[in-house]
């Protein structure tokens, strides 16, 4: 049972230098298109403190829409713990 691998012969030209050559094109345009999707993201940022909300803020939230219910209440009850021990708390 033969396999084409990178020690093949078939590293110029065969099919193993085909789907090589598909794999690192395929992560250039994915890439690519992160790079685009990151500057419009800092473009979204940028419009959104201009009508004067506060970027750091809206990151903080959306960080917070990604997690659980149960995790959210969690990290909650810790930050109102560590507060109340440094006398921060209400």
């Amino acid at each position: 049972m033969s396999t084409i691998g990178h020690n093949s012969a078939a590293h110029d030209g065969g099919i193993a230098a085909d789907r090589l050559r598909s794999i690192v094109e395929r992560t250039e345009r994915l890439e690519s298109e992160r790079k685009a999707l990151a500057g419009d993201i800092k473009d979204i940022f940028s419009e959104a403190k201009s009508a004067g909300f506060c970027p750091k803020t809206i990151k903080q939230i959306i960080r917070i829409r990604k997690m659980e219910p149960a995790d959210v209440e969690e990290a909650e009850t810790l930050l109102d713990i560590y507060r109340r021990a440094l006398g921060m708390g209400a």
